[in-house]
């Protein structure tokens, strides 16, 4: 008998991994991350659990409406992880490719916002 995965959160949610690096532009996702789930855009949750292969994560993430991958430099980790667990078909965004370069782009609440701006629609139904 095979079971269809359920979603312990109770809703299908929108969840957002960013690969919070080691780098500014990694802060940035982090940052952006944290402020789109305050705004109510999606719901963070955790890069290194989906890498751990955490069993609730993993079906949470199954069951998500939408996945947003932000990745602060062309290493793309979150993309990356998020591929090399099974996962396919979700959003991306790399800050690099929006003009911000690590070590050129401080974790100021100006570039958060920004990146924020650029990020939401890709979660927008």
């Amino acid at each position: 008998m095979s079971e269809t995965p359920t979603c312990a959160c109770g809703s299908a949610p929108k969840l957002i991994y960013p690969c919070s690096g080691s780098a500014d532009v990694g802060a940035l996702a982090d940052l952006a991350a944290r402020q789109m789930t305050r705004d109510g855009i999606g719901k963070m949750s955790c890069l290194a659990g989906i890498g751990g292969r955490v069993s609730g994560l993993m079906v949470s993430t199954k069951c998500a409406s939408k996945v947003l991958a932000i990745d602060g430099c062309p290493l793309n980790c979150a993309k990356k992880t998020l591929e090399l667990t099974g996962f396919a078909g979700f959003a991306h965004l790399c800050l690099a490719d929006a003009g911000f370069q690590k070590g050129q782009s401080p974790a100021t609440s100006e570039n958060t916002l920004k990146v924020v701006h650029i990020a939401a629609p890709l979660l927008a139904d």
